[in-house]
């Protein structure tokens, strides 16, 4: 694995989550890599959505992942001298059958894996995927006709998933672990703070300390929705346990590559981080 520590004392400008046309990005991988290179990174990864089971219009498609690497290989020696750059993928995990864990990702010439939920089971049909990130609207929607209006066994459901692909492993970063907490408190004001909702995260929280993960600072909804994933009322639980942590764009678009981390590092430096 990459000493990500190492790279982050160095103060150098790095981030390690974006996605290109290889999946729900907007731009080549090769203008991401001229864009980082112009805003004076050191570093760049880059991470599009893992293949799933069943079609996805976000995920990449797997007779992509050869060309992705042969394009990965292209970069580095197209501008290797400027910047350095790594690959690797954001991997969704589903089941048991399909994650971070399982021989196909672990058999990738990957730098680092990112290990993520953004699926859980509809609650009509177990064998159904669904997609709960992305914008409230949809989700409100997704809300109705999949899961019966019912935020707790929603919640519920991803942080429980979430655990078991922290169990299972494969992965070396965690991302934004807390993501639901968005679009289920747009769903209803305050449920980020009730009791039971708190428990699932600490005891997430407490998986992902007791199996050696980086934590990444997310800083995608932070411009537009003032807020990062973790959320920062649970900096002080970062603080707490003295987690590794990470600060990445989750970049879709490579003019946001650096998007928020001046504004993430001060309100980290606030708890101390």
């Amino acid at each position: 694995m990459l000493n990500f520590k190492e790279i982050v004392e160095s103060g150098k400008l790095y981030n390690f989550h974006s996605h290109t046309q290889f999946c729900d990005g907007r731009a080549e991988m090769e203008k991401f890599v001229v864009e980082a290179i112009n805003e004076g990174f050191s570093y760049y990864g880059f991470s599009p959505h893992s293949p799933i089971p069943f079609p996805s219009p976000c995920n990449m498609s797997e007779k992509d992942v050869p060309v992705f690497f042969a394009e990965y290989r292209r970069l580095v020696r197209d501008y290797g001298d400027k910047i350095q750059l790594y690959v690797a993928m954001e991997i969704d995990y589903i089941n048991r059958e399909w994650g971070p864990a399982i021989d196909y990702f672990r058999r990738l010439p990957l730098d680092y894996r990112i290990g993520s939920v953004h699926f859980i089971p509809s609650f009509n049909d177990k064998d159904q995927y669904v997609d709960i990130d992305g914008h409230f609207d949809s989700f409100k929607e997704k809300m109705r006709v999949f899961f019966d209006n019912d935020i707790e066994s929603v919640v519920k459901s991803f942080y429980h998933q979430s655990i078991e692909m922290i169990e299972q492993g494969g992965f070396d970063i965690i991302g934004h672990f807390d993501k639901i907490g968005h679009n289920a408190g747009h769903f209803r004001e305050g449920i980020e703070l009730e009791d039971w909702y708190i428990k699932l995260v600490e005891d997430t929280f407490a998986a992902i300390m007791d199996n050696n993960l980086i934590i990444e600072v997310n800083t995608k909804a932070l411009d537009k929705h003032q807020r990062t994933f973790p959320n920062e009322r649970l900096f002080k639980m970062l603080k707490r346990y003295d987690a590794p942590l990470l600060i990445n764009s989750d970049a879709h678009y490579p003019e946001l590559i650096n998007a928020g981390r001046g504004q993430a590092k001060k309100m980290l430096a606030t708890y101390g981080l």
